[in-house]
């Protein structure tokens, strides 16, 4: 367990970085979320992420990741006070997952106004699992298995790296690694997103998906249709396009404070009326758990 004055220093290191974004932060509401996973964090990655647009005005995401042995992170969200117990089958997700695949590490999506949204299960790097070995799970909605015809076409069936669930908006996505120049540029992505029934990208969103490594398509629990999709690249430059384009997030690069090396996660996500850019960047690197924590869509 991380001395108080550690813990101490993170939230002051979250307390520090809403301000770049205009997020209210009370220990109230942060602290809590110390108590219950602080033993993990002395050597976790740390992440603060931000996001243009109405969607995330106003709040900043405080993720970090938690060794396999912290176990479900739903449970200790609820052991902890972080969260009501959700009456839904949305939360026998997560321990189905961990009942029938190796799970290498874990995530957690904290809203420091919002509060405990989400969990994330990773596999193992050199165990990345197919949608097929999903779509078998008796937990797992129709939606995956009415798209995963069309994943596995493009050679993306057997890339998801983790899981994620948010108990709060009863939604799902998958992280899909590996992406290539064939799947990204312009001419296949466009007719991708309108086969799934997604809008087609401006010229900046196009722009960054050409570069992008990674995407995470969210399905709700009760429709098969994917409800946005996000594209994911990782660098060290926080002037990358998304940061030229909106100014906040360029400067949220620079100012935040970080232990080591800058590292930052862009991601642009496509949805039904809207499309909006997020950025990750990492305030401190672990140097046991598998470095694959990404940010929330």
């Amino acid at each position: 367990m991380p001395e108080a004055t550690e813990l101490e220093t993170i939230y002051s290191a979250v307390e520090e970085t809403a301000r770049l974004v205009d997020a209210p932060c009370s220990r109230e509401r942060v602290w809590p979320a110390l108590d219950t996973f602080g033993k993990w964090l002395d050597d976790s990655h740390i992440i603060f992420s931000m996001g243009t647009g109405d969607r995330y005005r106003g709040e900043l995401a405080f993720d970090f990741s938690l060794p396999k042995a912290a176990g479900d992170p739903y449970a200790a969200a609820l052991a902890g006070g972080l969260l009501d117990k959700v009456d839904h089958p949305i939360a026998g997700l997560l321990p189905e997952i961990s009942d029938r695949f190796t799970v290498d590490a874990y995530g957690v999506d904290f809203g420091i106004v919002g509060g405990f949204r989400k969990a994330v299960a990773f596999f193992p790097l050199a165990e990345p699992q197919s949608m097929k070995a999903l779509t078998e799970l008796p937990s797992i909605p129709p939606a995956l298995a009415e798209h995963a015809e069309s994943f596995g076409a493009a050679g993306l069936d057997g890339k998801v790296s983790a899981i994620g669930v948010d108990y709060r908006s009863r939604s799902w996505n998958l992280y899909i690694s590996g992406l290539t120049p064939e799947y990204t540029r312009p001419d296949a992505i466009i007719p991708t997103l309108r086969g799934m029934g997604l809008p087609e990208p401006s010229e900046h969103m196009l722009e960054f998906i050409g570069t992008s490594y990674a995407m995470y398509p969210t399905f709700g629990w009760d429709s098969t249709r994917i409800e946005r999709m996000c594209f994911s690249t990782r660098t060290s430059d926080p002037d990358l396009l998304p940061a030229r384009i909106e100014p906040g997030v360029g400067k949220f690069a620079r100012e935040m404070p970080r232990v080591g090396e800058p590292s930052h996660v862009y991601a642009g996500t496509v949805a039904r009326g809207e499309e909006f850019f997020k950025l990750a960047s990492y305030y401190q690197m672990s140097s046991q758990v598998s470095d694959r924590v990404r940010p929330a869509d």
